[in-house]
């Protein structure tokens, strides 16, 4: 693969993980003792109000940032595992499944992605 694609394609990954680990900051913490992990905050009962309708939206605002957290840490898996590929020059832009190479086009919109367009397709 072109050296001037690699560079693009690794900065538009560095700029998604700083972007993903932004929102993810915003409703939650980085676990210190696991790697690429994060926890979602739980809401403190009894700091801003006792009302329990205010205590009950927190609780379901909580419930429904849960399968955030989890798709946006694959996700941020994903992209970290891409850019050590090609800091490594290990198969980055080669699918997973064929063995063949990932297009252009097709890493320039998901340039984490682990699979070219055919094999994607059987993954969704």
């Amino acid at each position: 693969m072109d050296k001037s694609l690699l560079k693009e394609l690794k900065e538009k990954l560095e700029e998604e993980r700083i972007e993903l680990e932004r929102i993810l900051s915003s409703f939650s913490k980085k676990d210190r003792k696991k790697t690429n992990d994060w926890e979602t905050k739980f809401p403190q009962f009894g700091f801003h109000t006792s009302e329990q309708d205010e205590n009950a939206d927190e609780v379901e605002e909580y419930t429904n940032l849960l399968p955030l957290e989890y798709r946006l840490e694959l996700q941020l898996l994903d992209i970290e595992r891409a850019i050590e590929k090609i800091k490594k020059n290990k198969n980055y832009g080669i699918c997973e499944r064929c063995g063949k190479e990932i297009s252009k086009e097709r890493l320039m919109v998901i340039p984490e992605t682990k699979f070219c367009s055919k094999c994607g397709a059987r993954t969704s």
